[in-house]
């Protein structure tokens, strides 16, 4: 692809400029995308998460670590502090106590 420079106008360059900038953004986009899913897929082949290789990060506006979990869901967790999820509050109606749910 062969692009006379010289001929064109500056609204034309300013065009390409921009053009250009915006193929540039999606491939880079695109590449760090591969990039994740290759580092998932060799995570996962040794039976790691991403997250856990990276050192596990902490999840969002949650600053004290989970000391319940949830029997039926391990993967559904909480703090003890604020309201109780719904989770907590099925087992306790369910016969269970606070002891029979911590981690």
């Amino acid at each position: 692809m062969s692009i006379d420079l010289n001929n064109m106008s500056k609204d034309e360059l300013t065009k390409l400029i921009k053009d250009a900038e915006k193929a540039l953004k999606t491939i880079e986009t695109r590449r760090l995308s591969e990039a994740k899913k290759a580092a998932e897929s060799a995570a996962k082949e040794y039976g790691f998460s991403l997250d856990e290789l990276l050192g596990g990060q902490p999840k969002k506006g949650s600053k004290s670590e989970p000391k319940y979990k949830n029997p039926a869901d391990p993967s559904q967790t909480w703090t003890g502090k604020g309201r109780k999820p719904n989770w907590v509050n099925d087992a306790l109606a369910a016969g269970k106590n606070m002891d029979d749910l911590k981690i």
